[in-house]
């Protein structure tokens, strides 16, 4: 009797573990930009984490838009995806790094292929120079179209609000002074 009531007691307990988990899981299901703070004015890697598709259908394509003030956007090349890259010109120009000039800059993003099931994850990295702005916070709207439907990661908080407070928070990066 003592070894049934030491499992189930165990078992007990990995009721409510469980359910964190669940719930843990459900709080991350948005897109995020992964690592999420940078120093501002430097050249920065992070990745827009992808937990699902859109109500079970895989994703097969993600459009991100670039902030103002970004620079030097570079895409990670992904088997089985393409990349497009949408460029706007920049007036009046920028100087660049060892005497260049910048005329313009990556507006847009977008991956197209996959299917990335509903059921795995996935990550599509981005490498970019940051502003000189420590302190902001810089918003990358995110549309994800699934094989059936899409949805748009583009609310940002107003001034004041929490990013969780919004319906389809867009991923976000968070300026930090350089060190």
């Amino acid at each position: 009797m003592h070894f049934f009531n030491r499992h189930g007691r165990a078992r007990a307990m990995l009721i409510p573990f469980a359910c964190s988990m669940t719930l843990a899981a459900s709080a991350h299901a948005h897109i995020t930009a992964q690592p999420n703070e940078g120093a501002a004015g430097t050249y920065f890697e992070t990745s827009l984490k992808v937990p699902h598709g859109c109500d079970g259908s895989p994703t097969v394509a993600l459009r991100v838009a670039i902030p103002d003030g970004v620079t030097s956007v570079k895409a990670q090349m992904k088997p089985g995806w393409s990349v497009d890259i949408d460029t706007q010109p920049i007036d009046p120009p920028l100087k660049g790094e060892h005497g260049t000039t910048i005329r313009e800059r990556v507006a847009a993003v977008e991956w197209r292929g996959g299917p990335l099931p509903d059921t795995l994850y996935d990550a599509f990295g981005l490498v970019m120079k940051l502003p000189p702005a420590a302190g902001k916070t810089l918003y990358f709207p995110v549309v994800q179209t699934c094989e059936n439907g899409r949805r748009a990661w583009t609310d940002i908080p107003a001034d004041g609000q929490s990013w969780h407070a919004v319906h389809s928070p867009a991923p976000f990066v968070r300026l930090q002074t350089a060190k």
